[in-house]
């Protein structure tokens, strides 16, 4: 499972002109499954997604979570990073899991997120998404589990 990470002043999803999720200061991200991902890859990225230290304390080190300063987590499903772009110049989709089975595992990590922390929005599977942020630093992270 890979998610792509931004330290974010804001960041909001649309869908067909309606903003469906929207956080202010927190982290956007992006969420790709692979093949072999379970809810245990789920289970463990979702805790480092809430308790990775990136965000400045009071000697402006990386040493606060986005629980820590009780931000926002924007999750957004992106097929798209579970691309293979080792070879050619057109990205294989073979290492991606099948999409019926990534809406599902991207709606228990949801379904977790939203029972462990209450700020959490979200994008929508398989839609057509536009994402707007101001990306804070900027700061983003690959977190691969």
């Amino acid at each position: 499972m890979i998610g792509l990470i931004q330290r974010v002043r804001w960041a909001k999803v649309e869908v067909d002109g309606q903003i469906i999720g929207q956080i202010e200061q927190g982290l956007l991200a992006l969420i790709g499954m692979q093949k072999d991902d379970q809810t245990i890859q789920a289970d463990k990225l979702l805790h480092k997604l809430l308790n990775y230290r990136i965000f400045a304390d009071d000697d402006d080190k990386m040493n606060l979570s986005v629980r820590d300063i009780q931000g926002g987590l924007l999750l957004v499903p992106q097929f798209t990073l579970a691309a293979d772009t080792r070879k050619g110049m057109r990205p294989s989709f073979s290492c991606a899991k099948a999409p019926a089975e990534a809406e599902q595992l991207f709606d228990y990590l949801l379904n977790q997120a939203q029972n462990q922390y209450p700020h959490i929005q979200a994008g929508k599977f398989g839609a057509d998404m536009q994402v707007s942020l101001l990306n804070d630093g900027p700061v983003t992270f690959s977190l691969n589990i």
